[in-house]
């Protein structure tokens, strides 16, 4: 799951709708908009997020975080090294081998590390 599907399906459980409801008032199939909270769909358009905002009255605030989650919500993430250093070759390679063994502390620490700058 990606963190802007988690959102997505938090804010509609919070607001009671299912998701065949849900995706009945985006003009989706609900295969499309599970898809979406699962991360097994690509980043969706600007104007999915518009509808979203609009279907879920969501305010200013709501919608930039879902913006922003949309951001780095990319299921699958392509890193090109080409042109960095060696260090940063093998730190993108060691991450994509092991990313899967590391628990969420972990992650919160180097979520924090990157965060920091």
């Amino acid at each position: 799951m990606t963190p802007l599907g988690a959102r997505l399906r938090a804010l509609r459980v919070d607001r009671d709708l299912t998701l065949a409801q849900m995706a009945a008032a985006l003009g989706v199939s609900a295969a499309y908009l599970s898809a979406v909270e699962h991360g097994k769909r690509a980043r969706p358009r600007s104007g999915f997020l518009e509808l979203v905002n609009a279907c879920l009255n969501l305010d200013w605030e709501e919608a930039e975080e879902l913006r922003r989650l949309a951001e780095i919500s990319s299921p699958r993430v392509l890193l090109d090294t080409a042109g960095l250093s060696p260090k940063a070759t093998e730190l993108a390679n060691r991450l994509a081998a092991r990313i899967r063994d590391l628990d969420d502390s972990r992650i919160d620490t180097l979520l924090a590390e990157l965060n920091d700058e």
